[in-house]
């Protein structure tokens, strides 16, 4: 099966440090991938090259068959790559439908012109309420980002993700500041991502058994390197693993 997802050699230093050392890892369609590692093992570092937001020191990255590895932020996401980051992201003084419209606009290849009434194209304001009814905003739609809750805003993230029709999707801490009342709907949102909306799923989390619950396979970084990358019950049993979480909750 071709891989939806492949990195081979990819290293990153910076400033005479190495953040990132020879990551060959291919993850497969429809696949969520776990990623942990202890706090500064590079797994935003990681995603930022994934994502174009930096360029490697070495290695290549591949989308399906197409290298994205020296490619802009704008243009990882027309190859098919969305993220998602630790802290949100949306654009606070529109409202839910105009953040969703936005995504799904760019998506289609509409026009962007300002001088033009974006609720004329039907379609895609169409799109946009589909996507925000998946993550069960359709109530919020018409209220502005800004004000909503911290978890309302990550369900907004991924609504805008499904609107850009993007194939692979990175998940960075998305449990970060959520209540614990929340997160299990929230999980199973981002189940849904792979599941049902068939998405490459990328999901960088420190709550262990979120990750245990969605990770069809999970990647552990230390200190720049892959030390493993196998189902997530190998994983927690695996002694090299153990001994990198010394300290730290695994």
């Amino acid at each position: 099966m071709k891989s939806a997802l492949s990195v081979k050699d990819l290293s990153l230093n910076i400033g005479g440090a190495k953040i990132l050392d020879g990551i060959t890892l291919d993850v497969a369609p429809n696949e969520t991938l776990g990623i942990i590692g202890p706090n500064g093992a590079g797994k935003t570092s990681f995603f930022n090259l994934l994502s174009g937001i930096r360029k490697p020191s070495r290695g290549q990255i591949f989308v399906g068959d197409v290298e994205t590895t020296n490619l802009q932020p704008h243009e990882c996401a027309r190859a098919g790559i969305a993220r998602t980051f630790q802290t949100s992201s949306v654009f606070v003084n529109l409202t839910c439908l105009e953040n969703v419209r936005i995504a799904a606009q760019a998506a289609n290849g509409q026009s962007m012109n300002l001088t033009k009434n974006a609720y004329k194209f039907t379609e895609v304001v169409q799109t946009a309420h589909d996507c925000l009814a998946k993550v069960g905003l359709t109530a919020r739609a018409m209220q502005r980002a800004g004000s909503l809750s911290h978890g309302d805003k990550r369900r907004l993230e991924i609504a805008i993700v499904l609107a850009s029709q993007s194939d692979i999707v990175l998940l960075d801490e998305p449990m970060a500041g959520m209540s614990v009342e929340n997160v299990p709907e929230l999980v199973e949102i981002i189940r849904a991502l792979a599941t049902e909306h068939k998405k490459t799923v990328l999901i960088v989390e420190h709550h262990m058994e979120v990750i245990l619950g969605l990770a069809d396979r999970i990647a552990v970084l230390n200190y720049g390197e892959l030390l493993v990358c196998d189902t997530p019950q190998n994983v927690i049993n695996n002694p090299i693993v153990q001994s990198a979480y010394i300290g730290e909750a695994l």
